[in-house]
């Protein structure tokens, strides 16, 4: 059995024995009160202020500072949330197991061991999301103008990252924030969101590498951190507060996948605040 440790960043403390049963460190994030079994982003170094805008990158940024040194490398380690779950095997696409799952068999998909598949890489990240498939109703509502102006968005070729950060959290911000990158950076970040058509979706992975996790940390934190010189903190709409999240999980997927060899594994939505699940010893 392969060892690991995982991490699963909540909201409430409601999960502590689901999380105990599944042998997941629990994480809480916020404001709200978690025992002492709970690790904390808002101890040590940390960030954790930040949390409406940064989302999971203020725990990932407190593990970075307080804890990654004391992992011992060929651990795996991952990270999960409360409302998206890593798959315990690959039979299933994600967008297939987001139909599939129910209160009733959660226990069955949510991943327990390390799959033996993984045993030859250094990082397992979410299945990729296409995002070159727009429905003509989100078309007409979020970007009518925009592909009026310019037919040829119409086209799947034409749809990339890029077209859909504009759309969905502000335009210009992406370019803005490429401006922003380390030169070394710049030009292959560039050229990967305006040739992708897809993402590894939900800003999870896991690594069993401590050199690859404190390499993507110092280099997404740095980026960050000169954007947040660029769009500060005034900001407004769930789209666009959170956009250093959104930032950073485009920048996973190009990261990880320049300097490793990633695996993409499924990852399915299940909200386990909405739907009061029990896990089975």
């Amino acid at each position: 059995m392969l060892d690991r440790k995982i991490f699963c960043m909540c909201l409430n403390s409601h999960h502590l024995e689901n999380l105990k049963k599944l042998k997941y460190i629990p994480v809480g994030l916020g404001n709200k009160e978690f025992s002492s079994e709970w690790l904390r982003d808002n101890t040590g170094k940390n960030i954790s202020d930040k949390n409406p805008y940064y989302g999971e990158y203020t725990f990932y940024y407190w593990f970075w500072k307080n804890m990654l040194s004391e992992i011992q490398n060929s651990c795996w380690i991952g990270f999960a949330g409360y409302r998206y779950h890593w798959s315990q095997n690959n039979k299933l696409h994600s967008d297939e197991l987001n139909k599939k799952v129910n209160l009733n068999n959660f226990n069955d998909f949510v991943l327990k061991e390390i799959p033996e598949e993984w045993k030859n890489y250094d990082v397992i990240l979410g299945e990729e999301m296409n995002i070159n498939n727009w429905k003509f109703s989100k078309i007409i509502k979020h970007a009518k103008l925009k592909f009026l102006k310019n037919p040829n968005l119409f086209l799947k070729k034409n749809q990339n990252i890029k077209l859909h950060f504009d759309v969905f959290h502000g335009e210009g911000y992406l370019d803005k924030a490429v401006g922003c990158l380390d030169e070394n950076e710049k030009n292959d970040f560039k050229n990967f969101i305006s040739k992708k058509s897809s993402f590894n979706r939900e800003n999870l992975f896991f690594c069993k590498s401590k050199v690859l996790m404190e390499n993507y940390f110092r280099s997404v934190f740095k980026w960050l951190d000169n954007c947040e010189k660029e769009f500060g903190f005034n900001l407004e709409g769930y789209s666009l507060q959170r956009i250093y999240a959104f930032l950073a999980e485009r920048y996973l997927s190009y990261w990880f996948q320049k300097y490793s060899k990633p695996l993409a594994w499924p990852i399915f939505f299940f909200d386990t605040n909405v739907n009061k699940i029990k896990i089975q010893d």
